[in-house]
């Protein structure tokens, strides 16, 4: 067998045996798998990459003329139909009997799932082809992480009852998770925003289908009723205002959790502490997608507590001893504002508990300290006063080379 000349070249031999496919569906995953090296290597805008990458293969291979070759340029149109050229794509005479049907598909049902916390939701649609002759039904699943903003991965597979059914049984069985019939206009919108991030992402979440199955993905997205502004997500919630974080603030010291933990109580020094420590919280939830300063999970304690406090703030030991304590009572209160069952409440409690050893190494070593924060850290414990300019300069001029070095 020759060696692959071009990168189209290695695309037609991967696929020789298309041909012998024996549906729609098999073709069109196969399709999929094959654009996903495409997707993966990418290093900016993946999605645009597939596209090129179609249109210059379309572009190549316009005179070849074997059943394979006009079967996957088939494929590859129906996939992708915004690729420059998709649209002047033919089948072959020689094509399967199933060509016809490729991308000829209709939704079935559309479902979301997730974890009470609202860490994660999961997007079910399942879709039939407009003739049987094209495959069985089959689903489609994407699964979106709210922390970090992006959709985590994808999944195409059937049969499409089976999986829809074992998606049914785990969330009934399980009361931290939830089950619902979904707007198919919502889901399009969900997906599609936070797919679109994960496309620019530098480097992909590992494991999972995310690229194998990225293009057929796009292609039964865009099957999905939406408009030119996609329904809100109905447990999104927008930034707090000055003054609504104020009278949320106030609204917890008053709870029975800030009792428990005897916050209500606290006065002198350790006051500014407690409220430090208050706003580290609300800035934290701010720097989320959702903004929602009530979604405390097991997750989200440990990005905080763990990774994004040391980054971002200088405690002082004050701070540091009263944050895990703020924290816990804040988790125990947002969990009953937002109604979760005491499972949820006390699995994120004990989390909490269970961080605090390393949290406080974390403070100690200054390890995941940001440039920034070590050079304020360093600026506080020489004694600096941040509000007087001189003394600023002063200690800046005099650390300017020491800071250069460490990048701040």
């Amino acid at each position: 067998m020759a060696t692959p000349q071009t990168p189209y070249d290695a695309v037609l031999q991967a696929a020789r045996d298309v041909t012998r496919l024996d549906t729609a569906l098999d073709a069109e995953m196969l399709g999929a798998a094959l654009l996903g090296s495409v997707y993966a290597v990418a290093e900016t805008d993946r999605s645009a990459a597939v596209r090129d990458f179609v249109a210059g293969f379309l572009a190549a291979t316009s005179r070849r003329r074997t059943a394979a070759a006009t079967t996957i340029r088939s494929v590859f149109a129906a996939l992708v139909p915004d690729a420059e050229g998709a649209a002047r794509v033919r089948p072959g005479a020689t094509a399967p009997a199933w060509s016809g049907q490729l991308g000829k598909v209709h939704l079935t049902g559309s479902w979301a799932y997730g974890d009470v916390y609202g860490d994660q939701t999961s997007y079910l649609a399942t879709f039939a082809y407009d003739d049987a002759a094209g495959g069985p039904e089959h689903a489609l699943v994407a699964l979106v992480d709210h922390n970090i903003g992006i959709t985590k991965d994808v999944f195409v597979g059937g049969p499409a009852e089976r999986i829809l059914e074992q998606v049914r049984q785990m969330c009934a069985g399980d009361e931290l998770t939830w089950f619902r019939e979904e707007d198919p206009a919502r889901m399009h919108g969900e997906v599609s925003r936070h797919l679109a991030i994960t496309d620019d992402l530098g480097e992909l979440p590992g494991e999972g289908s995310l690229a194998t199955d990225r293009a057929l993905v796009g292609a039964r997205l865009a099957l999905l009723p939406h408009g030119a502004v996609p329904p809100a997500d109905p447990d999104a919630v927008e930034p707090l205002s000055a003054a609504e974080r104020t009278e949320l603030v106030r609204r917890f010291l008053a709870a029975p959790e800030a009792a428990r933990f005897g916050l209500d109580s606290v006065d002198g020094p350790e006051l500014a502490s407690l409220h430090f420590c208050l706003s580290l919280l609300l800035d934290h939830a701010a720097s989320f997608p959702d903004a929602d300063p009530l979604r405390w999970s097991p997750a989200v304690a440990g990005l905080f507590l763990l990774d994004w406090v040391h980054r971002r703030a200088v405690l002082d030991m004050d701070d540091a001893a009263m944050l895990p304590r703020v924290l816990r009572a804040w988790a125990a209160y947002a969990a009953r504002q937002r109604g979760l069952p005491g499972p949820a409440a006390t699995q994120t409690d004990t989390a909490i508990e269970e961080m605090v050893p390393e949290f406080a190494r974390l403070y100690s070593t200054g390890e995941r300290r940001s440039p920034a924060t070590a050079a304020v850290a360093q600026l506080m414990a020489d004694g600096v006063d941040p509000d007087d300019p001189a003394a600023l300069d002063a200690w800046i001029e005099a650390n300017r080379h020491r800071l250069a070095d460490d990048g701040a």
